[in-house]
């Protein structure tokens, strides 16, 4: 994730794609911006899985059997998909970068912050 981090760094550097820093107006507005767009981006994941359950639905009344609709489906958004969470990441590590926070440090924290917690909903991140 470092080298994800500092390859995201790089690459908006290049593009003129950095978060503003001139003055806190233009700060302020440029981090909306670009949280829009990183909502935009998580908008068009559950657009491809609307795709894939729309696909699915179409395969199952043609009589397609259902499991190998859903895989049919998976397969036919998969790289529009992994492009949505890639445009998704890019947009978070410019975030990160900015707040100069450490992803992979933050991920694994999170986590066993998740793992310690008395009241956990177990069942419902696997439904």
């Amino acid at each position: 994730m470092k080298k994800l981090q500092e390859y995201s760094k790089q690459f908006q550097d290049e593009m003129n794609w950095q978060i503003k820093t001139d003055d806190y107006e233009r700060t302020k507005a440029s981090l909306l911006n670009n949280y829009m767009l990183l909502t935009t981006e998580v908008a068009e994941i559950a657009e491809e899985l609307r795709k894939a359950f729309n696909n699915t639905n179409t395969a199952i009344n043609n009589g397609i059997d259902e499991d190998k609709a859903f895989e049919m489906a998976k397969a036919s958004i998969k790289e529009d998909l992994g492009k949505e969470l890639a445009d998704c990441l890019a947009y978070m590590t410019k975030f990160a970068n900015y707040f100069e926070i450490d992803l992979e440090d933050s991920f694994y924290n999170k986590m066993d912050e998740v793992k310690k917690r008395k009241n956990k909903d177990v069942g419902l991140v696997n439904k």
